[in-house]
């Protein structure tokens, strides 16, 4: 899915605090953390609490390789939110939405990475994706991606959009992938519409620690 915006994400430069970013990490360190999938994995396992098998793991990992840690702080969506709704209202999206899922603590070591992906899925949330009856039938509308670190800290890990706004036969790589150079600076947030598709290049060195954060909303009609 394909849509024309006048904006495909709104950054917030620094917009959270140094100390706000450490006390995240400091949180993520201190529980236990559990090797992340993709929606469509989470979709067609059983129980996505069970272990990998040896095939399902190996697959997964040409897919997506990290950790994460999953956080429902009242204080990190009070501090978040305000930034989502200046970005629906300033982006020109002026999207419903009114639910957001536990926010993922995410860890990516050496050579860790997230390929192309969206978001969002076709269909809104059932009781097979989640219990939660606040997130029956929404889907998601809206994403943000904070920054959690310094980029001193870790080289690679690049977040990089595909617009995907081209006729196929005018496909050209250097004028639709872009790298989001914005959101290197630790305590930025970048707020984008959740079908956008997007990638996370492989961490050459250190690690990168950052915080997404899903905003749900009704189907669009």
């Amino acid at each position: 899915m394909s849509m024309p915006f006048p904006n495909y994400y709104w950054c917030f430069s620094k917009g959270l605090s140094s100390q706000f970013c450490d006390d995240v990490v400091e949180l993520g360190k201190g529980r236990p953390e559990v090797r992340a999938f993709t929606g469509t994995e989470g979709k067609t396992r059983d129980t996505k609490n069970k272990p990998f098998t040896k095939d399902e793991l190996s697959n997964l990992k040409q897919k997506r390789d990290s950790h994460v840690v999953w956080m429902s702080e009242p204080w990190i969506y009070n501090t978040i939110h305000p930034f989502i709704r200046e970005a629906n209202i300033k982006a020109g999206w002026n999207f419903q939405w009114d639910w957001t899922e536990p926010c993922q603590f995410t860890k990516y070591g050496l050579n860790q990475f997230y390929g192309w992906h969206m978001d969002s899925w076709d269909n809104s949330y059932t009781t097979h994706e989640s219990s939660n009856q606040s997130m029956q039938g929404k889907i998601r509308k809206l994403s943000a991606i904070c920054q959690l670190v310094d980029p001193s800290e870790y080289e690679g890990g690049q977040v990089e959009f595909d617009l995907r706004t081209y006729e196929p036969h005018l496909r050209d790589e250097s004028q639709h992938i872009i790298e989001l150079k914005e959101l290197r600076p630790k305590g930025t947030i970048i707020v984008f519409p959740s079908h956008i598709w997007h990638r996370v290049q492989p961490v050459t060195k250190g690690t990168r620690y950052s915080l997404v954060i899903w905003n749900l909303g009704d189907p669009f009609k």
